[in-house]
C-alpha cells in the first residue's frame, strides 16, 4: 500500500497544503489529481473555481483529449511543486468544493489559462 504524505496548516484565509498528487486512478480517490480543474485531497474533491480545463472522460473530440491530459498533467506537476494555499468557496452544484489555488500569491488556475491550457471560468467555447 502506498502512503501519501500530506501537511496541512492554516494560512491567512485558507489552508497552507503540501501533498504528494499522483494522476487519479480507477481506485479510491484520497489526495489524487483528476483533471485540469478537479483534484482530490485528504477524500475531499476539490474543483478550481476561477478556470475550465479540457474534458477527459468524455471529451467531445481528440483534440479536447489531448489537451485535457496536458492539463490534467500541468496541474499535478504544479500542486505537486510545493505547499500551496487553498481557499475553499462553497460547493457546486456536482457536491466538489470550489477553492482558489495559489502559490506564492498567484493563482494556479490562471498559469493553466496563460500556457493555453484552461480558460477562465465562465468561457463558453468549445474545445473541438
Amino acid at each position: 500500500m502506498l502512503l501519501l504524505a500530506s501537511a496541512l496548516t492554516l494560512a491567512g484565509d485558507g489552508l497552507a497544503v503540501e501533498a504528494t498528487f499522483p494522476i487519479c486512478g480507477d481506485g479510491r480517490r484520497v489526495t489524487c489529481v483528476v483533471d485540469g480543474d478537479t483534484f482530490w485531497h485528504n477524500r475531499i474533491k476539490y474543483r478550481l473555481a476561477d478556470i475550465d480545463a479540457p474534458e477527459v472522460s468524455n471529451p467531445k473530440c481528440e483534440a479536447e483529449a489531448k489537451l485535457g491530459r496536458s492539463a490534467t498533467y500541468r496541474l499535478a506537476a504544479q500542486l505537486n511543486a510545493g505547499r500551496f494555499e487553498l481557499q475553499e468557496q462553497g460547493t457546486d452544484r456536482y457536491g466538489r468544493t470550489l477553492a482558489t489555488v495559489t502559490r506564492g500569491g498567484r493563482s494556479i488556475g490562471r498559469q493553466l489559462v496563460s500556457e493555453g491550457l484552461a480558460r477562465r471560468w465562465g468561457d463558453r467555447r468549445g474545445w473541438c
